[in-house]
């Protein structure tokens, strides 16, 4: 049995290719709250009392950075570099001032075998010295992460076998979806089919259907593209909208999810891919949905 539990989703590291332009778009059009920025290297912005939900990196190149996760408490984290280490793969334990320097406690960092994503676990992050203020969205939460990778089989296996994640459905043989448990949200992390790995999208939850509304003619009044949406995924029954940011990175608002208890859940769903299943209200994604956002791997 995995040893450790997962609190949530903690943050998403995206690398952007104009600093300015991202932090502008996530805070005045997505809605989040910038935290702190240094310099023309890296701003901090969260949707919750956490110092951040999201880092966003200047690169060269846009996509996803790394994935981080806080455990529920230093015992479960011990656990897993015990564990992680046990399985043979590389664990870097960050040390204090760069910890420090995300506003973290004791934080680790590793990549599973045949992915070239990084992951991060954390127990606990420094509290925002104010409370979150809810702008253009109610945001709630990080909702999820999704990726594709071209090894899908073996790192679900590994994600399901190895690292103590929970299937909750499946689409088709397309996207796995995932919650690290015991976290209740349907999915706090899939998996998708893909020729190579990246960056599939970024979900925000919010509180209001209304955000979800409201937001499709704000984008519109801003220019930014709506790929997908807005539409109902009978898979996790939460009503959505996909919209590119100004690197062409997929980002998603939903409102609702279904919720697993921690004993007793039901069992995972093979559902078949069929339109209506991914939006019971007819609609399509666009082409350029998700196609943008490699993965760093150095």
């Amino acid at each position: 049995m995995v040893p450790f539990r997962y609190r949530k989703p903690g943050y998403v590291a995206l690398n952007v290719t104009n600093l300015d332009r991202s932090v502008a778009f996530y805070r005045d059009i997505v809605g989040l709250q910038l935290e702190e920025r240094r310099g023309d290297e890296v701003a901090f912005l969260r949707c919750s009392d956490d110092h951040h939900n999201i880092a966003l990196y200047q690169a060269p190149t846009a996509g996803l950075k790394r994935m981080a996760f806080e455990l529920e408490s230093a015992a479960d984290l011990a656990a897993a570099r015990e564990w992680i280490t046990g399985l043979g793969w590389a664990v870097e334990s960050l040390g204090e001032d760069e910890a420090q320097a995300l506003h973290q406690r004791a934080t680790i960092r590793f990549r599973i075998p045949q992915c070239t994503l990084l992951f991060e676990f954390y127990a606990g992050m420094e509290r925002a010295a104010s409370k979150y203020q809810q702008t253009v969205a109610k945001i709630e939460r990080l909702g999820h992460v999704v990726i594709g990778t071209e090894h899908t089989d073996a790192v679900l296996d590994t994600l399901l076998n190895k690292l103590n994640f929970r299937l909750s459905d499946q689409f088709g043989d397309r996207v796995s979806f995932l919650r690290c448990f015991p976290n209740p949200f349907h999915h706090s992390f899939a998996v998708a089919r893909s020729g190579v790995d990246k960056c599939h999208h970024v979900n925000f939850m919010v509180s209001d259907i209304d955000d979800v509304g409201r937001a499709m003619n704000r984008l519109r009044k801003n220019g930014v593209e709506i790929v997908f949406g807005p539409g109902r995924h009978d898979i996790s029954d939460s009503i959505f909208l996909y919209f590119l940011d100004p690197d062409g990175l997929t980002t998603e608002y939903s409102f609702g999810m279904e919720e697993f208890s921690e004993t007793g859940a039901r069992e995972h769903r093979a559902l078949p891919l069929r339109p209506d299943i991914l939006d019971s209200w007819g609609g399509m994604p666009a082409p350029n949905m998700a196609k943008h956002g490699a993965i760093e791997t150095s």
